[in-house]
Order: C-alpha cells, then structure tokens, then sequence
C-alpha cells in the first residue's frame, strides 16, 4: 500500500460523512497517474503554490494601491488570510483540509492589477465581460504551463468558480471558502482601513461591534465560531442567521465608508484609464504581448480573449512600468 493509499483510508476513517474523499474525486479534465505520496487535493494545493500567478499575487491591489508601509494587505496575503481560516474551519468539521486548502489559495489567482477596479475597467470594456472568479478558472484551466492550464480536479475548480456568495458551490469544503473569503476580507480591510486613519474603531456602529466583537481578534472568533457551531454535524456549512446578518451589515459599512472612500480611491480613475489604455494598445498592437499569448492566439483564441488575459494577468507594477513605456517617450542617444 502506497503512502497515499494510507492517507486516502484514513481520510475514510476520520472525516465527517459530509466531506469530500479523495478517493472519491471526480477527477481531472485529462487523466493523469496517481501520485505515489499526495492525495488527489494535496497534489493540486502544491500545483498552485508553484504557479505563476499565485506569485504575482503578492503585487496585486487587495483594496489600497501600492500603500507606503509594509503592513497592508495585498491580494497574496488576503489569500493566505482566506486559507487559514478556511483550514481553522474545515479541521473542526472533520471536512478534507487539502481540497478547502486548494481552494482557498486558488480562488483569486484571476484578480486583475488594481483589484476591483481594474476588474470593473474589464468587464466594462471586453465584450463577453469579465469576472474574477472566471478568470481564475481561466488561469488553472488554460494559461499556466504555457497553456496546458494546471490540470486540477473538478472539486477544486468548481470551488474556486463558485466562491462568491451569489454563487453555490457543490462541495462543503468550497462552502468554507465562500465564507471564509468575507470572514477575512472585511476583517482586514477593517485593520488596514484603521491604520490608514480611514476609520476608527469607534466609527463601526455599536449595534454591529455589539453583535460581532469589538476588535480583529473578536471579530474573527465570533464569526468562525458561528460557521463551527451551526455545520457541526449538518449536511450543510451554515452562520446563524443573527451573525450572518450583521457580517454583511459589517460589508454594507465598509463599502460606504471604506470600498468608496475618497481617500482610499483617490488614485482609482487613474487605475482605470491604465488598464483601459493598455487594453485599447494591445488591442491594435498585439504583436507587443508575450510569446505566450500570441501562441494562444496562434491556437486559434480571439485577440480580445488574449489581451484581456495579458492584462488580466499583470502585476500593478508590471502594468504601470509597461503604460509607462507606451505613453511616454525615452531619451535618445546614440550609444
């Protein structure tokens, strides 16, 4: 029996009868041999971490752009923020850590430069739209490996997919993540928010740091604990109504007063006319884009389709250093 072997049998043995085994995934796009150590969702956690765009991720926007100081978030830490949480969760329901852990690193691979914003400028222009969580999907699914995409299971694409809570994924452990995502996104866009002097503590309504907690580490036990008690032993992942309420009570405060806030948005139009202007020079110049994505091109994708998964894919330094190039002139010389 080979170490995997084991570790799928355990999987049998431990996990609540509601989670995902490994040995009973539905598998991948194209067939490949088992490994003789990982599970099926250990293997496409490591895929992940590997790739290219898991590392760009720590110089894309999560809400503020290119802050001056080392403690903001961007979008790897959030993503490293989502995964923990996500774990915290999954072990106290005996669900598959691997596959809430692959999901979790994975779900925001396809976040464009400048968070949000450039997202918006995209979808707004291309003419088939553009969401983040498709994209991601996009990237694990075609363009890593020079666009043999990264080959990973059903569950953890679909996780991925369907990490929005409009959305419904079809796994407990994708069920985590949806939740997890907001548990760490509106808890450390509060911390950034009140280190940026944008809020204070006391500016969150009472009725809200009442039901919720008062601080980071309130907050985050509250919530998390709410997500353990209510799935205990359930089919389903569940908040109880009163906690669930005042989390998106807590989302509605920080889109009037932080998501749109003037100060944190102050360089946002100039964010959006960037990625606009890069999508309109590429559009009549594609030559200019990588090897990579012309060979996608050359395989028969739109040149729309490619130019908006090139700039997709930039880091806001990588897009600025390359708007820079393209609008203004460099210095001639002769040597």
């Amino acid at each position: 029996m080979t170490i995997r072997e084991k570790q799928e049998a355990l999987e049998e043995k431990i996990l609540s009868p509601y989670a995902t085994l490994s040995s009973c995934s539905k598998g991948r796009e194209r067939e490949e041999p088992q490994d003789d150590i990982r599970p099926v969702f250990q293997r496409d956690r490591d895929r992940i971490i590997h790739s290219k765009s898991f590392r760009r991720l720590k110089h894309k926007t999560q809400v503020f752009f290119r802050p001056k100081g080392d403690h903001y978030r961007t979008r790897l830490t959030h993503t490293l923020e989502v995964s923990q949480i996500s774990r915290t969760i999954a072990r106290a329901l005996n669900m598959n850590e691997s596959l809430t852990e692959a999901i979790a690193l994975g779900h925001d691979l396809g976040h464009t430069p400048f968070g949000h914003s450039g997202e918006s400028v995209l979808n707004s222009i291309c003419s088939f739209g553009f969401k983040h969580n498709e994209q991601s999907v996009r990237i694990v699914e075609v363009l890593e490996r020079d666009g043999r995409g990264l080959n990973l299971t059903l569950e953890v694409r679909d996780g991925i997919l369907n990490h929005s809570l409009s959305r419904e994924p079809s796994t407990n452990e994708g069920k985590i993540v949806r939740l997890s995502d907001k548990i760490a996104y509106i808890n450390h866009d509060i911390d950034d928010a009140i280190r940026a002097h944008i809020i204070t503590e006391e500016d969150i309504p009472k009725d809200l740091r009442d039901a919720i907690g008062r601080s980071t580490k309130e907050r985050l036990n509250t919530l998390i604990n709410s997500v353990i008690d209510s799935s205990m032993d359930s089919r389903d992942i569940n908040m109880d109504k009163g906690t669930y309420d005042a989390m998106i009570d807590m989302r509605k405060f920080m889109f009037e007063n932080v998501y749109i806030n003037k100060v944190a948005k102050a360089e946002e139009k100039k964010a959006q006319d960037l990625v606009a202007a890069l999508f309109s020079h590429f559009m009549d110049n594609p030559q200019e884009m990588s090897v990579e994505f012309l060979k996608l091109m050359e395989r028969g994708e739109t040149k729309e389709r490619v130019v908006c998964d090139y700039i997709a894919g930039m880091t806001d330094q990588y897009a600025t250093d390359i708007f820079r190039d393209i609008v203004l002139p460099t210095a001639w010389s002769i040597y």
